[in-house]
C-alpha cells in the first residue's frame, strides 16, 4: 500500500470514528516490510485525538516474526492472530514454505518469541478434513503449550467450486463432530476454571446473556466490514473482495458514503437482503443461536437457499445447549 493510500485510510478513519481497529490482512502482511507499519503507526499518532481510542492487530503465518516485529507488536499493542494448523503434520500438510517444506518449525518457535514477550496472540487453526480428524489432539497441544486463545475456523472451498469435493474439504458430519469434541474439552475445562477461550463458544455465551456477538457469522446480517485493498479499493467483505460488489476507492469515497451506500440495500448491491439466509431458517428452533450463520456457507439452489452446515449446527446445539445454559448460569452478565 502505497503512503497516499495509506494516508487516506487514517485521516478518513480517525474523521469517521472515535474507536477505531486497524487490522491488517494478506495474503501475507507481514511481506508489507516492517518500516510500513512504523510508518502507518506514526502517521497515525500524529493525527488521533486525545480521546480518540485506536487499536491494532494482525494476521499472519507468523514466517517472518523475529525479534524486531515482536519488539514492535509489543510496543504498538497489536493483538496478532497466527495461523497454526494444529501439530505438526496437520499444518506442514498444508502450509509450506517456497521450497515445499512444511512451516511449523518456524511458526511454533516464532509463537514462543510472542509469548516470551508477552504480546498478545490467538491461534487461528483451519477446520479442514486432517484438522478436524484430529480436533482432540490439536486442542490438547495448543493447552499444553499455553495457547490459551483459540479460534477453529471451518474452511471454505473456492467459490463456484462443489463443497466437499476436495482432499481438504471440511463435510457436515465432519465438522459436527469437531464441534462436539471441542466443546466437550473446552467444557470441562470451563468447569475446572481454566481460562481456555474458543471464540465461537465464546459468542454463543455471549448471544445467551442477550449481548451482542462479536462475530459477524452471529449477526444474522451482513455488515460493512470496510476491506480496503492496497491500492484503496474498497469491498464489504474479505470473503467477497470481488469486481461485483466493489464499493469504490477510499481515495475517492470516505466511510459516511460507504456506510450509506450500504445501509441503501439497493438491488444487485452486496446488501441487497443481508439478512437472507437458509429457507429453513424461520422455522428453526436453534436460529436465535446459530443466526444462520456466515453468508459464505449458504448454497443457493434454485430459488431455495441452504447453509452447507445447517445439520452440522443443528446437531451441535442439541448436544450443547444444556451446558451452555449452564455456563451462563454460573458465570452471569459481564
Amino acid at each position: 500500500m502505497k503512503r497516499e493510500v495509506a494516508l487516506a485510510v487514517i485521516e478518513k478513519a480517525l474523521e469517521f470514528a472515535d474507536t477505531c481497529t486497524f487490522a491488517f490482512q494478506g495474503g501475507e502482511p507481514t511481506l508489507a516490510g516492517l518500516d510500513f507499519y512504523r510508518e502507518f503507526v506514526e502517521l497515525v499518532n500524529t493525527r488521533k485525538g486525545r480521546e480518540q481510542q485506536i487499536y491494532y492487530s494482525i494476521q499472519t503465518n507468523a514466517c517472518r516474526l523475529d525479534e524486531s516485529w515482536v519488539g514492535f507488536l509489543r510496543e504498538n499493542h497489536f493483538l496478532v492472530g497466527v495461523s497454526l494448523d494444529g501439530v505438526r503434520n496437520t499444518h506442514d500438510a498444508n502450509r509450506k514454505d517456497s521450497g515445499g517444506e512444511g512451516t511449523f518449525h518456524s511458526v511454533f518457535e516464532n509463537v514462543r518469541k510472542l509469548q516470551r514477550m508477552q504480546v498478545p496472540f490467538h491461534v487461528l487453526c483451519v477446520l479442514n478434513r486432517q484438522t478436524a480428524e484430529r480436533a482432540e489432539a490439536i486442542y490438547r497441544f495448543f493447552c499444553r503449550k499455553g495457547f490459551w486463545y483459540q479460534q477453529y475456523i471451518p474452511c471454505l472451498d473456492s467459490i463456484g467450486d462443489v463443497r466437499g469435493e476436495q482432499e481438504y474439504s471440511l463435510g457436515p458430519k465432519l465438522y459436527a463432530q469437531a464441534m462436539k469434541k471441542l466443546f466437550d474439552l473446552w467444557f470441562e475445562d470451563q468447569r475446572m476454571g481454566k481460562p481456555i477461550y474458543i471464540r465461537q463458544f465464546s459468542n454463543y455465551l455471549d448471544i445467551l446473556r442477550g449481548e451482542q456477538p462479536e462475530a459477524c457469522a452471529m449477526y444474522g446480517r451482513c455488515s460493512l466490514q470496510n476491506v480496503i485493498e492496497a491500492d484503496g479499493s474498497v469491498y464489504p467483505c474479505d470473503f467477497y473482495a470481488l469486481d461485483e460488489y466493489y464499493m469504490g476507492n477510499i481515495l475517492e469515497t470516505d466511510f459516511a458514503r460507504l456506510r450509506e451506500e450500504a445501509q441503501e440495500e439497493r438491488p444487485g448491491s452486496f446488501f441487497e437482503s443481508a439478512d437472507r439466509r437458509d429457507e429453513r431458517c424461520g422455522r428453526c428452533r436453534w436460529y436465535p443461536l446459530c443466526r444462520g450463520g456466515c453468508r459464505r456457507d449458504c448454497v443457493d439452489e434454485g430459488e431455495r437457499r441452504r447453509n452447507y452446515y445447517c445439520e452440522a449446527y443443528q446437531e451441535f446445539f442439541e448436544y450443547a445447549v444444556e451446558r451452555l445454559e449452564w455456563l451462563v448460569s454460573r458465570m452471569g452478565k459481564r
